[in-house]
């Protein structure tokens, strides 16, 4: 019987669930053991398919919209934050409902607000379509956010006052792209206010760092995530970037390419892990698990920074 190649698999850390997501799934979870099912949650809680999934089964009902929330039940908003149009229709209804957005999502709300009351243009670096960025445009007037997207929307950007503009971005966006569109925005409007402190959150920078720090020593990435998962795909991009062979984003053990992996592995090698702040652990050692059936696999865990951020619950949940 031929002994199995040798593999090291290197944990990123911190990987996986960030402040935000935990604080959301538990909100829906407290709510279920309170209220009873079914709750009802307006876009997915988190961007993860087994999340969403395990909460399903607790009683857990999702819909894109409040529209298909009947009459008297309790609805949730996810953690990427709504428009304000969204809880004045459930005011208007008489819905109970609680919000999950992250805190970290609010806190870009709050300064999208207070830049507009000041008079300025609202710029936001982030990615059309995204729930975050559309909960953020939906803080204020329609028209009154400008969306980049890129270095090259910075650089076309012709506002009617340069004097009077200010940034926020999205908190799950690549670091070093942000930073060169923010760098573009500087160089053109020196005048240009941004947040005390930078939106991309603690969790997305801790992440996109210890891939940067695994990568170079990897054969091959994996970062398990959903594709929809803005802050999942950016570690992929990461990996690619600082010259990892072969990084590619599986949402579960079932969806490792092996017939991609095999020749970047030939016969061993190094292969780094990591999982975006939506993913649970539960399948972080699922494809640890997945690795063992094919190779003699060693576990070695990168530790780049301790994370220790906690949010509280809504009142009405934690009595």
């Amino acid at each position: 019987m031929n002994a199995k190649p040798e593999l090291t698999l290197l944990l990123a850390s911190p990987r996986g669930f960030c402040a935000g997501v935990d604080r959301a799934i538990q909100i829906v979870e407290l709510a279920l053991t309170k209220f009873g099912p079914p709750v009802y949650v307006r876009h997915e809680i988190v961007h993860n398919r087994y999340v969403v999934e395990s909460l399903e089964a607790k009683g857990a009902v999702f819909v894109e919209e409040l529209s298909e929330v009947p009459e008297g039940a309790k609805v949730i908003f996810s953690a990427h934050g709504v428009p304000k149009s969204v809880p004045a229709e459930a005011q208007s209804r008489e819905l109970f409902y609680l919000d999950a957005t992250c805190p970290l999502v609010s806190k870009v709300h709050v300064e999208a607000e207070r830049h507009h009351n000041a008079g300025l243009q609202v710029l936001l670096i982030g990615h059309a379509g995204h729930p975050e960025v559309i909960g953020t445009m939906g803080q204020l007037p329609e028209g009154a956010v400008t969306l980049i997207e890129t270095v090259a929307d910075a650089e076309a950007i012709a506002p009617a006052d340069p004097s009077k503009l200010a940034y926020i971005t999205q908190t799950t966006l690549s670091v070093d792209d942000t930073s060169a569109i923010v760098a573009t925005l500087r160089r053109r409007f020196p005048d240009i206010r941004g947040p005390h402190k930078e939106d991309i959150c603690y969790a997305t920078t801790n992440r996109q760092d210890a891939v940067k720090e695994i990568a170079p020593q990897s054969d091959a990435l994996l970062v398990i995530g959903a594709p929809n998962s803005s802050n999942s795909m950016r570690l992929v991009e990461v990996a690619e970037r600082v010259g990892c062979p072969y990084a590619a984003l599986v949402q579960r053990a079932e969806d490792i390419d092996w017939d991609a992996l095999r020749p970047v592995l030939k016969d061993g090698g190094t292969i780094g892990l990591t999982a975006g702040a939506s993913a649970p652990e539960v399948l972080v050692e699922e494809v640890i698990e997945a690795f063992r059936t094919h190779y003699d696999v060693k576990v070695e865990t990168a530790l780049i920074r301790d994370e220790a951020v906690q949010f509280k619950l809504p009142r009405v949940l934690a009595e």
